[in-house]
């Protein structure tokens, strides 16, 4: 990691970082094949952005232990969306200028070429007191190492951004472009209404905005705040992504860039990885576009005890696309297939009541692939046996919910329909994605570390497996 810093609150804060990798290192569930900075938190990734060869990854880092506090944003690009580079902490908090964190936000280039960042500055004041009623924004130098706050901030202020007299908690911004026009959501509260703010670029700086509308809004009784809004576009459609305390949810409809108007068609949850005993794992989406036209998904994994020295890590890289019926789909960016490792594949296997070994492993870095008919099994599906003392892992079918550690994701099927489930094993996660990516299930849990044994599972009647591929994966750094 790059140790030069453009000031000393972030040489102090990459100091804290250094101290803290020796730590993070020695657990030996710590993902390998996942980005998480070298040490202490990460939450939020923020500032996604493909430029100039690189794919840009900002994220909110507190970079003196691994619990939320003192949010700076921390920096790592790739080439391949699987390798990353660690750079140097991005943007801190200008305790001079009265900033005690820097919240969510965006990445863009202006109009002559500069790198800028546009995100939610927080005043002074403790969790339940913040002043979060101000965009502001930071340049970069050509190479997106330095950065700087920029001499007009605020970018928008909630005393002169034109809209609804929104309460001080109004952030997280997050910039697309359409039909030649930029745009940019906020999220806030009103009166008795969540919402979703609509801007337009005023000018190419970025830093001038214009109120449209509210393009989305729900009952504050029944949603305290719209987090982390993301308006996608995939084909003529649009989806809306946020985090609102609870699970990331999607509306899914058609936008008119004419009239500004969201036309909502489909709602739901876009990850199904928790219940009321297990919050949602997979929160604080965003998004990037790849240089082929692929609408690219991020996210944080959360849910980890303090102690470990990390907490928190990146999802794999998602392509994110909406079908015809408005259904978001998942899957999997292809470029993690260059992890791949030492493989094991078995075929063709009935299962009558019973349970199969399949394969063993020693380590919990793992892709999988299986595809098997449930039949008239009551319950199907596959069993990681911990060799050691750990608990086992079980994801299994009744062939209308796959239970996936316990947690209930509705799943449509009919008799005959194969089943097929791909599935990321690392170190202290789970995520899985079934037929085509129509469910996606993270969670967040520690895996055997000392071995396991893999089995497929009928029971009280029949299955049938077509195929097990596993790959062993490769570390990432």
């Amino acid at each position: 990691m790059d140790t030069t810093a453009p000031n000393p609150a972030i040489a102090q804060a990459m100091a804290a970082v250094a101290a803290g990798v020796a730590k993070a290192e020695s657990d030996p569930r710590r993902p390998r094949y996942h980005f998480l900075p070298p040490a202490h938190w990460m939450n939020d990734p923020n500032g996604t952005i493909y430029h100039n060869g690189y794919y840009h990854l900002f994220y909110q880092h507190n970079p003196f232990a691994d619990v939320w506090d003192h949010i700076h944003w921390g920096h790592t690009r790739s080439r391949d969306l699987v390798h990353w580079e660690h750079l140097p902490i991005a943007l801190w908090p200008s305790a001079e200028l009265g900033e005690s964190h820097c919240f969510s936000g965006c990445a863009a280039v202006t109009g002559d070429g500069q790198p800028i960042l546009i995100y939610t500055q927080v005043g002074p004041g403790d969790r339940t007191e913040w002043q979060a009623n101000a965009q502001w924004a930071a340049l970069g130098d050509p190479d997106w190492i330095a950065w700087r706050k920029h001499p007009q901030n605020p970018a928008l202020s909630l005393q002169t951004h034109g809209g609804p007299a929104f309460e001080r908690d109004w952030r997280d911004p997050y910039l697309f472009q359409t039909e030649g026009r930029t745009f940019l959501v906020l999220g806030g509260v009103f009166d008795d209404t969540a919402a979703v703010a609509l801007y337009e670029a005023a000018d190419a700086s970025l830093v001038h905005w214009t109120y449209r509308n509210l393009l989305y809004t729900e009952p504050r009784h029944q949603t305290r705040f719209l987090e982390c809004p993301n308006f996608i576009q995939s084909g003529d459609k649009w989806a809306l992504l946020t985090s609102p305390y609870r699970p990331v949810e999607y509306v899914a409809g058609d936008f008119d860039v004419t009239t500004l108007t969201f036309t909502p068609r489909r709602n739901g949850v876009l990850d199904s990885g928790y219940n009321d005993l297990a919050p949602a794992n997979f929160y604080a989406t965003n998004t990037l576009h790849a240089p082929d036209g692929r609408c690219i998904l991020l996210a944080w994994v959360r849910g980890f005890a303090p102690g470990r020295g990390w907490n928190g890590y990146l999802a794999v890289p998602r392509v994110f696309t909406i079908d015809a019926d408005y259904q978001p789909r998942q899957q999997p960016v292809a470029e993690l297939d260059q992890l791949r490792g030492a493989h094991h594949a078995v075929h063709d296997q009935p299962l009558d009541g019973s349970q199969i070994t399949l394969d063993r492993v020693d380590n919990a870095s793992l892709e999988i692939r299986v595809t098997f008919d449930p039949g008239d099994a009551a319950q199907s599906g596959i069993r990681f046996n911990a060799l050691g003392n750990d608990k086992p892992l079980e994801i299994s079918f009744d062939r209308q919910v796959l239970l996936v550690d316990g947690v209930p994701a509705p799943l449509a099927w009919s008799p005959g329909e194969l089943l097929t489930l791909r599935i990321y094993l690392d170190g202290a996660g789970l995520e899985l994605f079934a037929n085509g990516g129509r469910v996606a299930v993270t969670r967040a849990v520690d895996l055997p570390v000392g071995g396991m044994e893999i089995a497929l599972l009928a029971r009280s009647g029949r299955a049938y497996l077509h195929s097990y591929d596993r790959w062993e994966m490769h570390a990432i750094w």
